[in-house]
Protein backbone atom coordinates (compact mmCIF):
# COMPACT_ATOMS: atom_id res chain seq x y z
CA UNK A 1 0.00 0.00 0.00
CA UNK A 2 1.68 3.20 -0.93
CA UNK A 3 1.42 6.82 1.32
CA UNK A 4 -1.24 8.08 -0.75
CA UNK A 5 -3.21 5.44 0.16
CA UNK A 6 -2.83 5.50 3.91
CA UNK A 7 -3.96 9.63 3.46
CA UNK A 8 -5.24 9.94 7.42
CA UNK A 9 -3.92 10.73 10.41
CA UNK A 10 -4.46 6.95 12.26
CA UNK A 11 -4.03 5.29 16.08
CA UNK A 12 -1.65 2.59 15.99
CA UNK A 13 -0.55 0.12 18.47
CA UNK A 14 2.75 -0.63 18.73
CA UNK A 15 4.31 -4.09 19.93
CA UNK A 16 7.47 -6.07 19.73
CA UNK A 17 8.74 -9.60 18.22
CA UNK A 18 12.16 -10.14 19.33
CA UNK A 19 13.78 -6.93 18.78
CA UNK A 20 11.47 -5.53 16.04
CA UNK A 21 9.25 -2.86 16.29
CA UNK A 22 5.79 -3.90 14.51
CA UNK A 23 2.36 -1.40 14.23
CA UNK A 24 -1.52 -2.59 13.59
CA UNK A 25 -4.45 -0.19 13.26
CA UNK A 26 -5.75 0.54 15.96
CA UNK A 27 -9.26 -0.32 15.02
CA UNK A 28 -8.32 -3.94 14.22
CA UNK A 29 -7.56 -4.16 18.05
CA UNK A 30 -10.30 -5.35 19.92
CA UNK A 31 -8.22 -6.07 23.34
CA UNK A 32 -4.68 -6.70 25.04
CA UNK A 33 -4.36 -9.39 27.42
CA UNK A 34 -1.86 -10.68 29.74
CA UNK A 35 -0.56 -14.34 28.84
CA UNK A 36 -3.30 -16.94 29.99
CA UNK A 37 -2.62 -21.02 29.46
CA UNK A 38 -3.41 -21.48 25.41
CA UNK A 39 -4.65 -24.92 24.97
CA UNK A 40 -3.05 -26.66 22.21
CA UNK A 41 -5.18 -28.41 18.74
CA UNK A 42 -3.93 -30.92 17.42
CA UNK A 43 -2.88 -31.36 14.19
CA UNK A 44 -2.23 -27.61 13.27
CA UNK A 45 0.66 -25.62 11.95
CA UNK A 46 3.11 -24.65 14.44
CA UNK A 47 2.17 -21.46 14.25
CA UNK A 48 -1.08 -21.65 15.78
CA UNK A 49 -0.52 -21.98 19.57
CA UNK A 50 -3.95 -23.06 20.31
CA UNK A 51 -7.16 -21.44 21.86
CA UNK A 52 -8.17 -19.44 25.03
CA UNK A 53 -11.41 -19.31 26.89
CA UNK A 54 -12.23 -15.34 26.26
CA UNK A 55 -15.18 -14.50 28.63
CA UNK A 56 -16.70 -17.88 27.54
CA UNK A 57 -16.15 -17.72 23.69
CA UNK A 58 -13.92 -19.58 21.96
CA UNK A 59 -10.38 -17.38 20.73
CA UNK A 60 -7.51 -19.41 18.34
CA UNK A 61 -3.95 -17.74 19.02
CA UNK A 62 -1.37 -17.18 16.93
CA UNK A 63 2.12 -17.07 17.07
CA UNK A 64 3.11 -13.84 14.90
CA UNK A 65 7.27 -14.61 15.62
CA UNK A 66 6.68 -18.39 14.20
CA UNK A 67 4.25 -17.04 11.45
CA UNK A 68 7.22 -14.51 10.47
CA UNK A 69 10.12 -17.19 10.67
CA UNK A 70 11.35 -16.21 13.70
CA UNK A 71 11.30 -18.54 17.17
CA UNK A 72 8.97 -19.64 19.33
CA UNK A 73 7.60 -17.10 21.60
CA UNK A 74 8.50 -17.94 24.92
CA UNK A 75 6.22 -16.43 28.26
CA UNK A 76 7.85 -13.89 29.74
CA UNK A 77 6.81 -11.10 31.99
CA UNK A 78 5.72 -8.52 29.30
CA UNK A 79 4.54 -11.39 27.08
CA UNK A 80 0.80 -10.62 25.57
CA UNK A 81 -2.19 -11.47 23.67
CA UNK A 82 -3.33 -9.02 21.14
CA UNK A 83 -7.09 -10.20 20.04
CA UNK A 84 -7.54 -8.97 16.61
CA UNK A 85 -10.13 -8.70 14.43
CA UNK A 86 -9.11 -9.72 10.70
CA UNK A 87 -11.48 -9.22 7.54
CA UNK A 88 -11.37 -11.94 5.07
CA UNK A 89 -13.70 -12.26 1.82
CA UNK A 90 -15.04 -10.25 4.09
CA UNK A 91 -16.22 -12.34 7.18
CA UNK A 92 -14.88 -11.43 10.12
CA UNK A 93 -12.33 -13.52 12.07
CA UNK A 94 -11.28 -13.33 15.50
CA UNK A 95 -8.00 -14.39 16.92
CA UNK A 96 -4.99 -13.64 19.24
CA UNK A 97 -1.79 -12.46 18.14
CA UNK A 98 1.50 -13.12 20.86
CA UNK A 99 4.08 -10.52 21.20
CA UNK A 100 6.78 -10.07 22.75
CA UNK A 101 5.75 -6.63 24.56
CA UNK A 102 3.10 -4.02 23.80
CA UNK A 103 4.42 -0.59 23.70
CA UNK A 104 2.24 2.09 23.28
CA UNK A 105 -0.81 3.37 21.25
CA UNK A 106 -0.04 6.67 19.08
CA UNK A 107 -0.95 8.98 15.81
CA UNK A 108 1.07 8.67 12.44
CA UNK A 109 0.68 11.56 10.05
CA UNK A 110 0.80 10.30 6.35
CA UNK A 111 4.32 11.95 5.63
CA UNK A 112 6.04 9.53 8.68
CA UNK A 113 5.02 6.16 6.70
CA UNK A 114 6.86 5.22 3.56
CA UNK A 115 6.26 2.36 1.28
CA UNK A 116 7.56 -0.84 1.98
CA UNK A 117 11.08 -1.91 0.97
CA UNK A 118 10.90 -4.52 -1.60
CA UNK A 119 14.23 -6.17 -0.13
CA UNK A 120 15.76 -5.87 3.00
CA UNK A 121 12.99 -6.91 5.22
CA UNK A 122 12.49 -11.06 6.08
CA UNK A 123 8.79 -10.62 6.35
CA UNK A 124 6.50 -10.78 2.34
CA UNK A 125 6.38 -6.98 1.27
CA UNK A 126 2.34 -8.31 1.25
CA UNK A 127 2.16 -8.14 4.88
CA UNK A 128 3.23 -4.61 5.43
CA UNK A 129 1.09 -1.52 4.86
CA UNK A 130 4.49 0.70 4.84
CA UNK A 131 7.32 1.53 7.73
CA UNK A 132 6.33 4.42 9.93
CA UNK A 133 9.11 6.75 11.42
CA UNK A 134 8.99 7.62 15.32
CA UNK A 135 12.22 9.50 17.52
CA UNK A 136 14.44 8.05 14.51
CA UNK A 137 13.25 4.61 14.47
CA UNK A 138 11.31 2.42 11.78
CA UNK A 139 8.45 0.41 12.45
CA UNK A 140 6.47 -2.11 10.04
CA UNK A 141 3.02 -1.60 9.71
CA UNK A 142 1.06 -5.04 9.19
CA UNK A 143 -1.65 -5.22 7.34
CA UNK A 144 -2.93 -7.50 9.49
CA UNK A 145 -5.94 -8.64 6.98
CA UNK A 146 -3.21 -9.85 4.64
CA UNK A 147 -0.75 -11.74 6.78
CA UNK A 148 -2.59 -14.81 6.81
CA UNK A 149 -4.49 -16.58 3.65
CA UNK A 150 -8.04 -17.74 3.48
CA UNK A 151 -6.70 -21.62 4.00
CA UNK A 152 -5.27 -20.38 7.03
CA UNK A 153 -7.96 -18.60 8.58
CA UNK A 154 -10.16 -21.47 7.47
CA UNK A 155 -7.67 -23.52 9.49
CA UNK A 156 -8.09 -20.59 12.68
CA UNK A 157 -12.23 -21.26 12.26
CA UNK A 158 -12.17 -25.12 12.22
CA UNK A 159 -9.72 -25.31 15.54
CA UNK A 160 -12.29 -22.65 17.12
CA UNK A 161 -15.03 -24.96 16.10
CA UNK A 162 -13.34 -28.29 17.20
CA UNK A 163 -12.17 -26.52 20.51
CA UNK A 164 -15.79 -25.03 20.85
CA UNK A 165 -16.97 -28.68 20.22
CA UNK A 166 -14.90 -30.32 22.84
CA UNK A 167 -15.99 -27.88 25.78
Amino acid sequence: MSTAEIGDVRPYLTFTLEEELFAIDVAKVREVLDYTAITKIPRTPEYMRGVINLRGSVVPVIDLRLKFGMTKTENRRNTCIIVLEICNDNEMVILGALADSVQEVFELEPDQIEPAPKFGTKFKVEFLRGMGKRDDKFLMILDIDKVFSSDELILVQQAETTESIMV
